[in-house]
């Protein structure tokens, strides 16, 4: 391995990723006699658990003999743990957490912990080192109504109901083409013709997930076909997903190699990269200007993927950047990046006693015996192959899915993962060993992947989203190029919560579908005054007008040019729109001097003509208006 090798030679400096220190720890043995110097990027998220406890094993490993003594062997393990006394370690990073600090922090005389430098956020924007993300941001608002399919009324979770509809909507392929539309419409009259970054501007998109993030790619493909785009864009994510049974992966999307996309992406070929985690932090591209967000962002996620934009790039003249968010709002954002703006502290230390109290608990529910946990230890640390560790776990997992209902599996899961996150972090600080803890922790590490717990609150959600269907979808911006200004005072986080975590189960509040979906609609029809039903009657006034023109069936329904097809369609709901003007003067305004309202509108007026609801609608409209203008080249 070239990185056991170049550290055996003596090399002054070696560049590596924290990852491939497992491979190399039972090599690095002979490492305790020299001095190291760890310069770590990014600490808030590799140094918080088992890759620490890897690298810190590698560098501070003994030249001794191995002891044969299980305990003698948790307790090396346990060592190796601790920071290293000859490595010196310098942690970077923008978005500290409570365990990011409290290891590579100072403890001051009042218990709290400090950076042991600062360089902050507010004083790099001043020095012009990084760009302020958060001085152009625009956020927009979407209102929606849904109907129900289905004759039954069943009954749903309230609050889980509402979220799961919500993200429905949003991530509906209809949804996700208007907002495309209004993705490509910017880039390419805001960023590329506006020459930002001297013509090489590019953009991200980034979506809730890889299935949203596969739709947007095909939305925003077509869209830019439609625009006559000189350049494509690409989307990233790991493995394999189907989508609408069709299995896809990175390389068979964009037609090149994961491996050499950032590379591809440095070309002028492609501007747009659509990302769901991939490439949401750690990724470098100076040329990134305009980002369009579609996926809930808070905390450390937030700061990371916004932060995308803020290289520099004074080559190209790059002195600004742009948020388009469809998800958050601008309270949501300030939020997230208040408390690393300037400096932040830990309150105090970890209250690791929530470890006696996990223990306690997990070993109560019965599951596994203690001479289990033992047992497996003792293969683990004399190095036993998979197949001699397999039936302890087995055994234990059996015992799982027989002794325990579905809320005490879950309750037992969500304990013992946090009894893992816990332990991974305070190992490293704490002054102590306790050699169970440390026994338990091996034996859930391999315990909790075999684990399968059953959700029936999201099995039925999942019934609830085959009983209702999406009927109207809008568009309204709600706030244009804000700049979020942010707090000048420090953050203090909180530990780790001391408090031990549990299920949460019960029936809570639930209501019947028809509640649901009207309570759901009064919320998201707020941008207008009129009730869900009267916005539903607007909308079938106007496709019924459409509908019932002398052009519709010539130029929209019987025209197989899908871009004729579509000039033809927005052009008599404009028409109608304009003969409503007297009834419906603020949907005319809004239509006139909005065009991503005017989209939206156009798009739900689409959607409405192709499911037939108009049909059942009896005329609403005066019987005759004036006839449109006569359509142009491109509509006939």
């Amino acid at each position: 391995m070239e990185l056991r090798y170049n550290l055996e030679l003596g090399k002054k400096i070696i560049i590596t990723t924290v990852q491939k220190f497992p491979r190399i720890v039972e090599e690095m043995d002979s490492m305790a006699d020299r001095n190291f110097a760890v310069v770590i990027d990014e600490a808030h998220s590799s140094q918080s658990g088992s890759s620490a406890d890897s690298l810190n094993q590698a560098l501070g490993g003994e030249d001794e003999e191995e002891p044969e003594d299980i305990q003698e062997k948790i307790l090396q393990a346990m060592k190796g743990r601790k920071m290293s006394k000859n490595a010196s370690y310098f942690a970077f990073t923008a978005t500290p957490k409570p365990a990011t600090l409290e290891k590579f922090g100072r403890q001051g005389a009042d218990g709290k912990f400090y950076p042991f430098h600062l360089y902050s956020m507010k004083q790099a924007i001043e020095e012009k080192f990084i760009l302020d993300v958060l001085e152009k941001y625009t956020t927009y608002r979407s209102y929606y109504e849904v109907q129900k399919s289905v004759e039954e009324n069943p009954l749903f979770n309230t609050s889980k109901a509402q979220k799961k509809l919500k993200a429905f909507v949003e991530a509906s392929p209809k949804t996700i083409e208007v907002k495309a539309k209004i993705m490509v419409d910017h880039f390419m009259s805001s960023v590329w013709q506006a020459k930002k970054l001297k013509g090489k501007a590019k953009a991200m998109v980034v979506t809730r997930n890889i299935e949203c993030a596969i739709r947007y790619f095909f939305a925003i493909r077509t869209a830019l076909h439609e625009a006559n785009a000189p350049f494509k864009a690409l989307v990233a994510f790991s493995g394999e997903k189907i989508v609408d049974g069709i299995k896809h992966t990175e390389d068979g999307l964009n037609g090149i190699s994961a491996r050499d996309l950032p590379e591809e992406f440095e070309k002028d070929d492609f501007r747009i990269l659509i990302v769901a985690n991939k490439y949401l932090t750690g990724f470098d591209q100076p040329m990134l200007h305009t980002m369009y967000v579609d996926k809930k962002l808070q905390s450390v996620l937030a700061v990371q993927a916004l932060s995308r934009l803020n290289r520099c790039n004074w080559k190209l003249g790059k002195t600004d950047t742009f948020v388009l968010d469809f998800y958050n709002s601008l309270d949501d954002i300030k939020n997230a990046f208040n408390p690393f703006f300037t400096s932040t502290t830990l309150s105090e230390p970890t209250n690791v006693n929530v470890l006696h109290d996990l223990k306690d608990s997990l070993d109560d529910i019965g599951i596994y015996d203690w001479t289990e946990v033992t047992f497996f230890n003792e293969k683990f640390f004399a190095n036993a192959e998979a197949d001699e560790l397999a039936p302890v776990i087995d055994t234990v997992v059996a015992r799982f899915d027989a002794d325990l209902d579905d809320e005490e599996r879950i309750d037992f899961k969500i304990k013992a993962k946090q009894f893992v996150k816990i332990y991974a972090q305070v190992a490293a600080i704490v002054p102590f060993n306790n050699v169970n803890w440390e026994m338990l922790h091996w034996f859930l590490k391999f315990l909790i992947p075999k684990l399968r717990v059953k959700d029936t609150d999201r099995d039925k959600l999942d019934e609830l989203l085959n009983s209702v269907d999406l009927s109207t979808y809008g568009l309204e911006r709600s706030r244009l190029e804000v700049k979020i200004d942010l707090d000048d005072s420090g953050a203090e986080l909180e530990p780790q919560n001391p408090n031990v975590r549990a299920g949460h189960f019960g029936d809570g509040d639930t209501d019947s579908l028809d509640e649901i979906v009207r309570t759901f609609n009064e919320r998201h029809f707020a941008n207008w005054e009129a009730t869900p039903e009267e916005q539903r009657v607007k909308f079938l006034n106007i496709a019924k007008h459409v509908i019932d023109h002398a052009d519709y069936k010539g130029q929209v329904e019987d025209n197989p040019d899908i871009q004729n097809r579509k000039l033809a369609l927005e052009r008599l709901i404009q028409h109608a729109v304009s003969a409503e003007r007297r009834r419906e003067l603020d949907l005319y305004k809004r239509y006139a001097s909005d065009t991503d309202f005017k989209r939206a509108f156009d798009s739900t007026i689409s959607r409405i003509l192709e499911s037939g609801q108009v049909m059942n609608v009896a005329p609403a409209l005066p019987p005759t208006l004036p006839p449109p203008p006569p359509l142009g080249p491109a509509g006939r």
